[in-house]
């Protein structure tokens, strides 16, 4: 396929140098002009130690380039930028292309998730565009796909043979890629694993063990399947790669941005203080009001959420949000 890369990120980077392994032609766009002279000088990433980019994939500062003739377009820049980047692509989109979500998030503004963004957006700019959205998640640390480990991945789209012609881009012996129509399922899940991620890195910097984090991770799992039922969700997308899967891996790894920082606020620093030593974005912080305000809109209980935000966004001490979670009142597990 011929593909476009938007977002030289770690992600971004990591998937196109899968993509380019697999066959395809790959063009990789950066709104930061010197990530793109850095990459086309070196074609490494100083976050990615041990990758050496393939030589025929292509940078570009160029939206019409990035577009030009593609089949697949990959929105790989944080969640905060996804709405300027759609809208700014808009006149170059040619017919019959298809866009992919690769981020993962819910705008606190619209509630909407990332490729809800992307149709909205395309909505009003080119209301007469015939095009397909998608979204792809799942266990997938960008060190450890740069590297490629074995890992697997979901490509979701309404439309089932689109979904299998991404997961034909991406597939090969190291990515097992799996099929689900359940887009918004696929989202949500992406988008709240965030924040537990940031409890469980909470719970490992007050030391309080591998019980406690099973016990969240297990918990966690429950409450955004809540929440994703009542907005109509597939139950088994949550027990899936895009929900458990990557939950746990989120909960566990040294990789995870959202896990680090939440260790750090777990021993005794500020949200300010643990973001800018991790010094990349952190998408579970950047969830946190979308997640309360879905918990609202849809009277769905999200204890663990909630408790995250009053961390967060209260300076509510963690042992003592933690304390609240125990002492919940005793409820019926398949209830």
């Amino acid at each position: 396929m011929k593909i476009g890369v938007l977002g030289a990120g770690t992600w971004g980077l990591a998937l196109a140098s899968l993509l380019a392994k697999n066959g395809s032609d790959v063009t990789v766009w950066s709104a930061l002009p010197e990530e793109i002279d850095l990459l086309t000088e070196t074609r490494t990433h100083k976050n990615l130690p041990g990758l050496t980019l393939d030589e025929g994939i292509c940078y570009t500062k160029d939206l019409s380039v990035v577009c030009d003739g593609k089949e697949l377009l990959l929105f790989v820049v944080p969640s905060a930028f996804i709405r300027s980047t759609a809208a700014a692509l808009c006149p170059y989109l040619q017919d019959g292309i298809v866009l992919a979500s690769a981020a993962k998030g819910v705008e606190r503004q619209t509630l909407q998730t990332m490729t809800e963004i992307i149709e909205d957006e395309i909505g009003h700019r080119r209301p007469a565009l015939v095009y397909t959205v998608a979204a792809l998640s799942g266990p997938t640390h960008a060190e450890e796909v740069a590297l490629g480990m074995p890992t697997s991945i979901v490509s979701a789209c309404a439309d089932r043979e689109i979904a299998m012609r991404i997961a034909g881009a991406f597939s090969n012996s190291c990515m097992r890629v799996y099929t689900n129509t359940d887009v918004l399922g696929v989202e949500i899940c992406g988008a709240l694993k965030n924040i537990i991620a940031l409890a469980a890195g909470m719970m490992r910097g007050m030391g309080l063990g591998d019980n406690a984090r099973a016990m969240l991770i297990t918990r966690g799992i429950s409450e955004i399947t809540r929440i994703g039922l009542a907005m109509g969700c597939h139950e088994k997308t949550f027990m899936g790669l895009a929900g458990i899967g990557d939950l746990i891996v989120t909960c566990t790894s040294p990789h995870s941005r959202n896990n680090r920082c939440g260790e750090m606020i777990g021993r005794g620093l500020s949200y300010e203080e643990a973001s800018e030593k991790i010094g990349m974005v952190v998408e579970g912080y950047h969830a946190l009001e979308a997640a309360m305000a879905l918990s609202e809109r849809y009277g769905v209980e999200m204890p663990i959420t909630a408790a995250v935000y009053a961390i967060i966004k209260q300076n509510r001490p963690p042992r003592e949000a933690m304390y609240e979670l125990m002492s919940r009142d005793i409820k019926n597990e398949l209830e």
